[in-house]
């Protein structure tokens, strides 16, 4: 392992030691020791079971790579943009590669400074404002959509599928739809191999074991990373890296499993918010491809005996240095309810001076001849501090740079901890009832065969009242 790139992780400003009353004493560590070892025990049992497929990632997809890659050299020059049709998982784990690793304003770049690289768009709504407004500024002859659904019947990524299908079917006809469209979908099941084997369409697979929150690190994530450029091989690298890290027995050498220890003992001292709060734009969207990976995997009703525990931890997101601006008084003097996760980078992408000018103004003139480097570093420092200082938890997750391989340290860190917390807090790590009973309200409401009994059941709710209306 590289220790240059090895993440760091710190967890001083969580524990009683530094913030008094508030602060996790090391004794409620001692107090769990029996849950955490049952957890080391489920989660280890569990991956040799094959139940945890999504840690098998960083070393089973050689030939996956390569034919993404073979795939991306092929298409190179030939199309300028590539849309991504998908929605949660496969939508926000592409966002949050493709801000953290390559330019912040990577589609304004001309096509030689994105080396021949294709402009990225990710539809993750059905907005029909969005999806013109895309069809707006986009050629679709000359744009490659990727269709990504385990089980091709997301009806929000279906329906654009709809939509871009008929577009290109009327515009260019089916052999020439069939170079413009790819399916990243699950290997045996669904509407998308169906459609993939009847008209030709090329298909990437998702790995049966591996839900959309955790499929960053296949298919779903590493077609449109490497479409834009980005080394996928480093990435998965890295989670290799973290995995060796994640693997330690002792708790206070695992970061996955502190981070998870932690945020259980805080949640249950009354701490159900977790935010997270970057210090660079190009982590910006780490943010929310963590809220779906939390929310989802906590948040349940029932615990994996069947009982009801409505049990969860909110996460919230922020940004540093904007949101000191907007969110740090709340946290620093607000209720006692959360956890503050700073991210840091060690080595930015870019050095940026401040000159020295205006040094008859006092108060600006003490900037000059610092960079922007130390300012935001310093923000971070100070944030910190005054967190420390009014007693309220938080820990920090520095990236010594923001790159592939750290990135996938950082993905890998974070999915390792989140299923570890929900051994702690005894529910089931990848399921969602709740999401599906959404699903379903919709799907009765759209007329689709089968829901008939659900829709009886939504036509049955109570009728609004006009006294609760303004």
């Amino acid at each position: 392992m590289d220790k240059d790139l090895k993440i760091k992780f710190d967890f001083n400003y969580m524990m009683e030691d530094f913030i008094g009353e508030k602060g996790i004493k090391h004794q409620q560590i001692n107090e769990i020791l029996h849950k955490i070892v049952k957890a080391q025990e489920n989660m280890e049992i569990k991956r040799k079971d094959g139940k945890m497929d999504f840690r098998e990632l960083p070393y089973n997809q050689d030939e996956v790579v390569e034919e993404i890659n073979k795939f991306v050299e092929d298409t190179k020059g030939k199309i300028e943009n590539f849309v991504v049709l998908g929605i949660g998982g496969s939508a926000l784990g592409p966002i949050a590669v493709q801000q953290a690793v390559n330019h912040l304003y990577y589609n304004e770049l001309t096509k030689e400074k994105r080396n021949g690289c294709p402009k990225l768009y990710v539809l993750d709504n059905v907005d029909p404002e969005r999806i013109v407004a895309l069809l707006d500024i986009i050629d679709i002859e000359k744009t490659m959509f990727n269709v990504v659904s385990k089980s091709g019947g997301t009806p929000e990524t279906m329906s654009q599928f709809m939509i871009i299908e008929k577009m290109l079917l009327d515009k260019v006809g089916q052999e020439k739809a069939k170079e413009l469209m790819v399916f990243t979908t699950d290997k045996e099941k669904g509407n998308l191999i169906k459609i993939s084997k009847q008209k030709g369409y090329k298909m990437f697979i998702i790995p049966e074991g591996v839900g959309g929150r955790f499929s960053q690190l296949t298919p779903v994530g590493l077609l449109p990373a490497a479409m834009c450029g980005i080394d996928i091989k480093e990435m998965l690298k890295g989670a290799a890296t973290m995995d060796e890290m994640c693997k330690a027995h002792d708790i206070f050498e695992n970061p996955a499993y502190m981070y998870a220890i932690l945020h259980y003992i805080a949640m249950t001292n009354g701490a159900n918010i977790s935010v997270m709060m970057p210090y660079a734009d190009s982590l910006k969207y780490m943010s929310d491809w963590y809220a779906q990976l939390w929310a989802e995997s906590t948040g349940k009703k029932y615990d994996t005996e069947g009982e009801v525990v409505n049990r969860g931890q909110t996460p919230a997101k922020a940004l540093g240095v904007t949101d000191q601006h907007s969110q740090l008084q709340l946290y620093t003097e607000g209720p006692f309810d959360k956890i503050v996760v700073l991210m840091g980078v060690g080595e930015y992408k870019k050095t940026l001076d401040i000159p020295k000018v205006h040094e008859d103004i006092d108060s600006i003139a003490f900037l000059g001849g610092h960079t922007q480097n130390e300012l935001i570093s310093l923000e971070q420092m100070a944030t910190e501090y005054a967190l420390l200082k009014s007693g309220r938890m938080n820990m920090t997750i520095t990236l010594p740079k923001v790159c592939e391989h750290t990135v996938g340290q950082l993905l890998y860190l974070l999915e390792v901890a989140t299923v570890f917390m929900c051994e702690l807090l005894e529910v089931d790590s990848f399921n969602q009832p709740g999401v599906e009973e959404g699903k379903n309200a919709m799907y009765a409401m759209f007329g689709k065969p089968g829901y008939e009994e659900k829709k009886n059941e939504l036509m049955a709710r109570p009728e609004k009242m006009e006294k609760y209306m303004i």
